[in-house]
């Protein structure tokens, strides 16, 4: 499943994720032309996704990643509420 979303004043973030028979999220890879400090901070929010329910809301989805981002890390041109648009488009164009 494919989701992309533009962040108003910011960058681009799109999504590519898998939902198991379980109804959660396998597997998630965000990307797009944002940056983040650390660098590391891409494997985070890549994490946090997986194992959410593909029923999250944009909240739950949100949340997830901001937690998962902790203090330090910075966002340049992306924000959860961001990320957590382009999932919620990339489950919502499963068939």
């Amino acid at each position: 499943m494919h989701g992309d979303y533009k962040v108003p004043g910011g960058k681009l973030v799109v999504v590519d994720l898998s939902v198991d028979d379980g109804g959660r999220i396998a597997e998630g890879q965000v990307s797009g032309d944002f940056f983040l400090e650390p660098d590391s901070a891409l494997d985070a929010i890549n994490a946090a996704l997986r194992g959410l329910p593909a029923d999250s809301g944009e909240v739950m989805i949100a949340a997830a990643v901001r937690m998962a981002l902790g203090p330090g890390v910075e966002l340049f041109g992306i924000t959860p509420e961001g990320v957590a648009t382009a999932v919620r488009r990339a489950l919502e164009s499963q068939p």
